[in-house]
């Protein structure tokens, strides 16, 4: 279990590093700490913050897939979401998932 608030920040913040602390590029970090990590599911709990952006959530959990490498159903299948307070963050986080691609690093 993986508390954001707890474990991350109550105050969750921008998509890149470089706009401010606590970002969902920063978060994304940690993420693929706690997915090499373990095998099982990691319960994700997104209650006790301040809000959370979603810009956020895309870099954290779309960018898993579209920077990382990680294949969409291993996101899907690994993560299980959890939000009393805001169930929009588990819409959010599952239409980056969906939306995510992988990006190329091949030049062109």
């Amino acid at each position: 279990m993986f508390s954001i608030a707890e474990d991350f920040s109550r105050f969750p913040g921008p998509r890149f590093h470089w706009q401010g602390p606590n970002s969902g590029e920063t978060f994304r970090g940690r993420l693929v700490k706690l997915l090499k990590g373990t095998d099982g599911r990691i319960k994700i709990i997104l209650d006790g913050t301040t809000g959370i952006g979603s810009s956020f959530l895309d870099e954290a959990f779309g960018g898993l897939i579209r920077k990382e490498g990680f294949a969409r159903d291993v996101v899907r299948r690994r993560f299980q979401f959890v939000s009393k307070t805001d169930p929009s963050y588990i819409v959010t986080i599952r239409n980056s998932i969906e939306r995510a691609s992988a990006e190329s690093t091949d030049a062109a």
